[in-house]
């Protein structure tokens, strides 16, 4: 019966023979998942005799990783400011970039008495943004939209499992808001051109929803939807905040330029890439 340490071992050297990268960190995830502990807590269990039906859970999820799945959809969920949400291959995995963009709306924000305040989480995907928002700001009222049926009902268990209310809808874009208007809006909508999707590393390209990744041939389709259809959408002195594609923030400007938009603001991520845009209106 071979212990936990050499497991371990013979784990990581499988994942970096498939050329996969951090193998030693992922293969303690794994095995830590299936033992129900927390990876640090392997360290001390070394000499652990390991049983086969635990061998036999950990060598399904490590055949998953050796043919690129990425570790969160294995896993099935990722910490995300302060929340646990369940993720699949039908959703987005959140990303730092996404992470940071609340950081800086959630500054923003706190400077306001947002009750009863109505924001909108638009291309929700697992409702990252939107779940995370209400998380914090109790007052506000949140609602979830995507176009997929599948990314809502991940939203609506994540939000149960957070232990918040937020309206979920269902529709493309600002449809689903016919007759609405709102102080705040995120999105995070596709912004990957089409060029640039045919070279996207595997674990993307051929495990997260390309629907979710691809804003038409310019990357931008999107943006130019919103530019047009926001401004029947929202309320006096309201707040965008968009995630943008790292080299897109001269052309999103451009998009934007309607002096109907008092603020136009584009920030950076930790990199240094430019990364969000800001909009205001009087």
């Amino acid at each position: 019966m071979k212990a936990l340490g050499e497991i371990l071992k013979l784990s990581t050297k499988y994942l970096d023979d498939q050329k996969i990268s951090r193998a030693r960190r992922d293969a303690e995830e794994i095995i830590a998942a299936v033992l129900g502990k927390k990876r640090i807590d392997l360290y001390l269990e070394f000499d652990r005799p390991m049983q086969e039906s635990e061998l036999e859970k950990i060598r399904v999820l490590m055949k998953r990783r050796a043919k690129g799945e990425p570790l969160q959809y294995i896993l099935g969920s990722v910490e995300f400011f302060g929340c646990r949400l369940q993720i699949s291959s039908d959703v987005l995995i959140p990303r730092q970039e996404t992470e940071i963009l609340l950081y800086k709306a959630c500054q923003f924000l706190e400077k306001f008495d947002l009750t009863d305040k109505v924001a909108w989480d638009i291309c929700s995907g697992s409702g990252c943004l939107g779940i995370a928002l209400k998380k914090k700001f109790p007052a506000l009222r949140v609602s979830l939209s995507d176009y997929s049926s599948k990314a809502l009902q991940i939203a609506k268990k994540n939000a149960e499992e957070n232990g918040v209310e937020v309206e979920i809808l269902e529709g493309d874009l600002l449809k689903p808001f016919s007759g609405k208007k709102a102080d705040f809006i995120f999105c995070n909508p596709p912004y990957i051109t089409l060029g640039e999707y045919e070279l996207l590393e595997k674990e993307v390209k051929d495990f997260e929803p390309r629907m979710a990744l691809v804003g038409g041939v310019s990357g931008l389709e999107y943006y130019e939807r919103l530019a047009k259809e926001l401004p029947e959408y929202i309320k006096p002195g309201a707040k965008i905040f968009f995630e943008i594609g790292k080299d897109q923030g001269k052309s999103i400007i451009e998009i934007f330029s309607s002096p109907f938009w008092k603020t136009k603001v584009v920030e950076k991520d930790w990199s240094g890439h430019n990364r969000f845009f800001f909009l205001e209106i009087e």
